[in-house]
């Protein structure tokens, strides 16, 4: 076990392991492309160490080139990839082999697959040490790879976590015993955002709010988002499996977090069923359901002053809030019973000091760790 920034991490694959699978892939690629001289193009950072290993074993002629990628707050935070370094200039006419250190989302992929979309090179491929075919979701081929692994996040030879961890010539897993997922439930007016904003930095959990998500995909018109909007402008309900798809984004784009705090989302039975599926297709599940518990007449004065201030015309009605309260009461009831039954479900006051409140909460999640 090793320990980088904040997250422990267990031996996975060991250096010989390692080399193995690399020469694999030099002897197939060898074979293939003995009677010409391709230009093999590595993808920095995380392929350095794969690109020099690679290039020992293969036995004949060739030429290397890199491309760098990179996003807004990195590509695990966003997946908006952005081109840093550009392909090679004498490509036309030749065979071109792409040397990934990892494929899993197929994000990069489509940005490798796009740079080179304009050339007139001779036959384009794909090569990748580590495949996670579990969490790939793109549309091309993967034409080599040396080893398909879970979709778990890694670090070591090359791959790092914050920039640290490229150096280890083995590669090591995270340690998953230390991850908490969380289902937080509460009226308007509890504090559930307060509260997931102490939380996610306390554990490093990533907040993922279901409101939040739908803005972020109808705004920068992602497939999800367009579709979502197709059901919202004729006045439909947006299917569950639309939001479960927005959902795998986010936890798929954030694989160095501890855990996720899910806000607002399952608001049904169905939603928590697929919830619990889509988790325990990543080996994972939902370690709690915290339900933020407050007076209705408590709620009610802290919602009134909120829309003096917000403007927001909801938190000015007070019928359109107890209405809101009823619809709540109502989606929250058979939750309830289906968490209860599984033993995650947890109550906790949501009357008092911030602090006091983060600390009843708190007291919750260390028994998890």
């Amino acid at each position: 076990m090793i320990k980088i920034h904040d997250k422990n991490f267990e031996l996975y694959l060991t250096e010989k392991e390692i080399l193995d699978a690399v020469r694999r892939i030099a002897d197939e690629i060898a074979a293939d492309y003995k009677d010409e001289i391709p230009i093999f193009v590595g993808v920095l950072n995380g392929s350095f160490m794969f690109v020099s290993d690679f290039l020992k074993h293969y036995p004949h002629p060739c030429e290397v080139s890199f491309v760098k990628l990179s996003s807004y707050r990195g590509l695990t935070s966003t997946g908006i990839v952005e081109t840093l370094l550009d392909a090679p200039d004498n490509i036309e006419g030749r065979s071109v082999i792409i040397l990934e250190d990892i494929i899993d989302t197929g994000r990069t992929l489509q940005e490798l697959v796009h740079i080179f979309s304009n050339t007139n090179v001779k036959n384009f491929r794909i090569a990748s040490l580590f495949y996670k075919s579990e969490a790939y979701n793109g549309e091309y081929s993967i034409d080599y790879f040396g080893m398909e692994i879970p979709d778990r996040f890694i670090v070591g030879y090359g791959l790092d976590y914050m920039e640290q961890g490229r150096n280890l010539r083995d590669v090591y897993q995270i340690n998953k015993a230390h991850m908490i997922n969380l289902v937080l439930f509460g009226k308007p007016g509890a504090g559930k955002g307060t509260q997931a904003g102490f939380l996610k930095e306390k554990y490093n959990l990533k907040h993922i709010s279901t409101g939040d998500v739908f803005r972020y995909n109808i705004k920068h018109n992602t497939k999800l988002g367009q579709l979502a909007k197709s059901y919202m402008d004729k006045g439909d309900q947006v299917p569950d499996e639309v939001t479960i798809d927005m959902l795998k984004d986010e936890v798929e784009k954030n694989p160095e977090a501890s855990g996720f705090i899910f806000d607002g989302f399952p608001r049904t039975t169905a939603q928590a069923e697929a919830l619990d599926n889509f988790l325990d297709s990543r080996d994972m599940q939902i370690d709690a359901t915290i339900a933020l518990e407050a007076d209705d007449e408590v709620l009610i004065g802290r919602l009134l002053e909120r829309g003096k201030v917000s403007g927001r015309p909801d938190d000015q009605d007070e019928a359109k809030i107890r209405n809101r309260f009823e619809e709540y009461n109502e989606k929250t009831a058979p939750l309830r019973e289906y968490y209860k039954a599984q033993g995650k479900f947890h109550s906790v006051n949501g009357i008092g000091d911030i602090d006091e409140i983060t600390g009843r909460l708190a007291s919750v999640i260390e028994t998890l760790c």
